[in-house]
């Protein structure tokens, strides 16, 4: 009986060994990171500023023998770089220490873990209108709890898009139309402000990301998602929260979120830079994707979606509402005529005149008329007027009601240049158009502006487009918004384009208005064979200051 257990109990060692032989085959040895070293570099630190420049900057970076991976924890929030770099920015004012651990992780699962505590300078204290813009701060009582719910202004033209790295633009190689990103998990999320310097992301269930970078989302509960080329749709993942802070890098105002927080689009970046805040309950955020390959914007807003605008300017300075019969006010408006230098420098086809046949008030609206005849050796009329030398301004709002010419080959425009055109010259003098439509779609409509790059002494545009239904049966409002932070164009009162306005750009001068019809050229395109006249007809316009 003592052999048979005995043999029983060699059988199992047996059996125990070759398991555990065949398990060490299979996954290899299991070896814990060792040697674990971090450094901590302080933004400005010297002898002189022994806890940094006041910025709160701080580049942590870890080392570790037989580390496959790091985890960074700080405050409760975990952050994974396989790299073992990550940046904190401390926003605490005053000098402060920090609790940074390390986790380094090795083959088989195995870790071990480190702490580092750092002393750091923090000197920026957030302004009280952006403190109250963001989470609903009141001076008077400053230690009340408030906060605000922000989300993806989707109804608005250029809400979210992209350009390059260190781009001026909202959007410059793309920017959304209104609800463009439908359904793809973006516009039914909400982002929540706490005084407490809580950040709260409700997510519908699902997000909107970068493929590649909205993966490192898996380890903390994401998944799927349907790929559309370099975007991930509907990518399941909950609820979640983390902290904010606003600090001020450089002197520029910036939004930073802790571990995976992120508004609107997954992009492995966290740090947001406010680039405008000027429109009540509105921000306009720019990002730098963790692949330092694009720069991504967005428009949120704390304000549910509108049916209108407010606009900064509503005191009315000029308008010609176009009430009286017979030619235009001569006291509001002047004519180029003729044909220019090569065609108005646009190749475009037609003789400008000041006659009754091509420009009139008539039913209280002004009528631009271009038409086929022989004149003065040119096969095709129009007109061109404009209020140079008698009323230029400097920012304000443009406001023009219009309906467009149908014709293929017209080229309608309402626009803008700089005083100073004639001692400077294009585009040295600045160019907005406000509205410009081509000879060959009249369902989209075009706002650009142009003027002279100094960095390169060549001509610099930007330009958007906007889809546009009846332009040519019904009367639409073409709106210019601007002053010297900013560049806003509106169709029927929703903005589609944006351009950032500083003090090397030539936005800063007065500029005159003009409205013409051109037939052909580079935008007017072919003239239809069949074309005999054509109409733009404006119903007022209107200067704002």
């Amino acid at each position: 009986m003592k052999k048979i257990i005995i043999l029983i109990v060699m059988t199992i060692a047996v059996l125990q060994l070759t398991s555990c032989k065949e398990n060490e085959f299979e996954f290899g040895s299991i070896v814990a990171p060792s040697n674990i070293q971090i450094t901590a570099d302080i933004v400005g630190q010297d002898a002189t500023n022994p806890n940094g420049d006041g910025s709160g900057v701080v580049n942590f970076t870890a080392e570790a023998d037989n580390a496959l991976s790091y985890k960074f924890i700080f405050n409760g929030s975990e952050s994974t770089e396989i790299s073992g770099k990550k940046t904190y920015t401390f926003s605490t004012l005053g000098v402060n220490t920090y609790t940074v651990t390390v986790v380094a992780f090795g083959t088989g699962g195995a870790s071990s873990s480190q702490t580092i505590q750092v002393d750091v300078l923090a000197v920026y204290e957030a302004p009280d209108d952006l403190k109250t813009k963001l989470f609903g701060f009141n001076p008077a009582d400053p230690m009340a709890a408030s906060s605000k719910t922000f989300r993806i202004k989707a109804e608005a033209n250029t809400h979210f898009g992209l350009g390059p790295v260190d781009g001026t633009f909202f959007g410059e190689f793309f920017s959304a139309p209104a609800n463009d990103k439908s359904g793809v998990g973006m516009y039914d999320d909400r982002f929540i402000f706490h005084s407490d310097g809580t950040f709260e992301h409700t997510t519908g269930g699902d997000i909107f990301g970068r493929s590649g970078l909205i993966d490192e989302l898996a380890s903390s509960g994401g998944s799927g998602g349907t790929a559309d080329g370099a975007d991930i749709l509907n990518y399941s993942y909950n609820d979640y929260t983390e902290s904010w802070s606003l600090i001020a890098p450089g002197g520029v105002e910036t939004l930073e979120l802790t571990g995976v927080g992120f508004i609107g689009y997954y992009i492995a970046n966290h740090t947001y830079e406010i680039f405008d805040r000027q429109n009540p309950n509105e921000l306009t955020l720019r990002i730098t994707d963790g692949n330092n390959e694009f720069d991504w914007w967005f428009v949120i807003t704390s304000a549910d979606p509108q049916t209108g605008v407010t606009y900064e300017f509503n005191n009315l300075v000029w308008e010609d509402d176009f009430t009286v019969d017979g030619a235009p006010d001569a006291t509001k408006w002047t004519y180029d005529i003729g044909t220019g230098t090569n065609g108005w420098g646009n190749n475009e086809v037609q003789y400008y005149t000041d006659r009754p046949e091509n420009v009139k008030v008539e039913g209280g609206n002004l009528v631009i008329t271009a038409k086929r005849e022989n004149y003065l050796g040119s096969a095709f009329t129009s007109a061109r007027i404009k209020t140079e030398g008698l009323y230029d301004f400097k920012y304000g709002r443009v406001e023009v009601r219009a309906k467009l010419p149908a014709d293929a080959g017209t080229w309608p425009a309402i626009w803008m240049l700089g005083a100073n055109f004639s001692t400077v010259g294009w585009p040295q003098s600045g160019e907005i158009d406000i509205m410009e439509q081509t000879g060959a779609d009249k369902n989209t409509i075009l706002a650009t502006c142009h003027w002279l790059d100094a960095a390169s002494s060549t001509k610099a545009d930007f330009g958007l487009t906007t889809s546009i239904t009846n332009a040519t049966s019904e009367f639409h409002k073409y709106t210019l918004e601007w002053n010297d932070e900013f560049i806003k164009i509106y169709l029927d009162d929703v903005e589609y384009y944006r351009l950032a306005n500083n003090a090397s750009l030539p936005f800063n001068e007065n500029f005159f208005m003009i409205l013409n019809v051109a037939m052909g050229g580079t935008l007017g395109g072919a003239i239809d064979s069949s074309f005999t006249e054509n109409t733009m007809e404006i119903d007022y316009v209107r200067v704002f200051q």
